[in-house]
């Protein structure tokens, strides 16, 4: 049996008529009436009453009606999911981002602006550091993901990135240290010999090498007494005077009594966002947030 015994048969069975039928169906009566006997003979069952002047339905015509237009309607129901899918209009985006990543304009505004293009795909956002978020693109455990590196050397070559925005680095301090009443920026320089608090090392950012690197720069080892693995936590041990925290310019607008910033104007004291995908071509979705970024 095959979908076109099935719409065959609904179209008699809504006819009540070979030839009109036939006619509706585009092909000739003889052809119809032959598929309808092969269907009834391989049903081993008489689903059309036939007379001289009309055709009905047996009961068991009547109950395969109702199967045969529910087969039907749901194989145009697979054929359209699979288009849609295919042209990257449903299904799930799985996408990573780094914990600060929601605060930055250009994830509210991509994510935005994708839900309108296209609403009935599920977006799976995924929050875990970035060099988690490598390990998963490698793996096929994410279609994309929001990464923050220092620069486009830092992402391994079988990772696809498309840089968003630059983001300064800043010291995090208490109002009442010494270094909040130093106006304009800082440099780097200026931490030598001060208590850091820091993201640990497992946390998997990319910020602690890149802290290590513009200390050492910078002419000195730091000193980190403190480590915090949530930006939350990180803000409020400097609240309580425990250190200086270097940290992206966006977790300076989460506001915390007490508690303000300076940039570092040191050449590298920046970082990158990216917007990462296994390299080579992507999935349809993954292209359609691509186009959105």
């Amino acid at each position: 049996m095959e979908l076109r015994h099935l719409r065959y048969f609904v179209a008699l069975a809504e006819e009540l008529h070979f030839t009109r039928a036939a006619r509706r169906l585009s092909m000739a009566q003889p052809p119809l009436s032959q598929q309808i006997r092969q269907l009834e003979t391989e049903l081993a069952t008489p689903l059309l009453e036939r007379g001289t002047r009309r055709v009905a339905l047996t009961e068991a015509g009547r109950m395969f009606l109702i199967e045969a237009r529910a087969t039907l309607a749901q194989a145009a129901r697979a054929e359209l999911v699979a288009r849609r899918a295919g042209r990257g209009e449903i299904g799930e985006l799985r996408i990573g981002l780094f914990a600060s990543a929601p605060l930055l304009p250009v994830f509210t505004r991509t994510v935005l602006e994708f839900r309108r293009r296209l609403p009935d795909v599920h977006l799976a956002l995924q929050e875990s550091p970035t060099l988690e978020q490598v390990d998963a693109l490698r793996r096929g455990q994410l279609d994309a993901g929001f990464l923050r590196c220092p620069s486009a050397a830092d992402i391994p070559a079988d990772i696809a990135a498309v840089e968003l925005l630059r983001e300064k680095l800043v010291a995090l301090m208490r109002v009442d240290h010494p270094l909040a009443a130093r106006a304009g920026t800082l440099p780097v320089s200026a931490l030598a010999g001060e208590k850091l608090i820091f993201f640990a090392r497992s946390v998997g950012t990319t910020l602690h090498a890149q802290l290590l690197a513009l200390c050492r720069a910078a002419g000195f080892a730091p000193d980190i007494t403190q480590t915090a693995r949530e930006n939350s936590t990180l803000i409020g041990l400097v609240a309580a005077g425990l250190g200086i925290a270097v940290a992206p310019e966006s977790l300076a607008q989460i506001q915390v009594a007490g508690v303000t910033h300076r940039r570092l104007r040191d050449a590298g004291a920046t970082t990158s966002i990216w917007l990462a995908t296994p390299r080579g071509a992507p999935a349809a979705l993954a292209r359609a947030f691509l186009d959105c970024v």
